[in-house]
């Protein structure tokens, strides 16, 4: 049962962790984190993402521009560049290091331990890939949610709001900490049960004779 249990979990672990992962890379580039809608022209829908701006006009026609400085960009949208491309590599050494480690490859297949470590270091690094989705996304919304409730600028001013992408992410991290909790607790010691089982279904030890019996038949006849 152990046994079936610890397949399972793995399974869904790197199911949850590879969605996770995805979801993860498609946040870091698509310009969906913020939307705008301009009341003087409806036509026009504004999206912003960390690497450009677009815009989306009523005809269907996208056009897009690249942020023109790095150093130029809310402290915001800097650390969350690195810190999502930082939970991308993450994810994918993750991931790795998880496949290695699970019952079902032959890699290390002498050596438990070394799959167990394995298993256990890919859980904790996907587990740090959530955590590096998961804040960068927040701080964006929380900022978000800060300048939309702003009492000092006028309400003719448009507000961003939430976009795609901010949801994305954060159904990302959460996949990828659930998928590296489950690889985690997948890991188990190889189990010490086994021997004592092995012990338990021997066949009956041998009785000790008494000292007597080991004794001659013809004995007292010797000369």
């Amino acid at each position: 049962m152990a046994g079936g249990w610890g397949a399972k979990a793995q399974g869904g672990g790197m199911l949850l962790a590879l969605l996770g992962w995805i979801s993860s890379c498609v946040t870091t580039f698509v310009p969906l984190w913020k939307n705008l809608n301009l009341d003087l022209n409806e036509m026009e829908v504004w999206n912003m993402g960390l690497w450009q701006v677009c815009i989306t006009q009523e005809e269907g026609v996208v056009e897009c521009q690249a942020h023109g400085s790095f150093l130029a960009l809310p402290p915001e949208l800097r650390i969350s560049r690195l810190l999502m491309c930082l939970s991308n590599g993450l994810g994918l050494l993750g991931c790795l290091l998880a496949a290695l480690g699970l019952e079902g490859w032959r890699t290390c297949e002498d050596k438990p331990g070394r799959k167990r470590r394995l298993l256990l270091g890919g859980g904790a690094t996907l587990g740090l890939a959530g955590i590096t989705t998961l804040v960068p996304v927040s701080w964006v919304a929380y900022n978000t949610v800060l300048d939309f409730w702003d009492e000092t600028v006028p309400d003719i001013v448009p507000r961003w709001e939430f976009g795609e992408a901010t949801f994305l992410g954060w159904f990302a991290g959460a996949f990828l900490a659930a998928g590296g909790l489950l690889l985690a607790c997948s890991a188990r010691t190889p189990s010490t049960d086994t021997p004592l089982a092995a012990a338990g279904h021997q066949g009956p030890a041998c009785k000790i004779l008494p000292h007597e019996h080991f004794i001659p038949k013809y004995w007292g006849n010797t000369p």
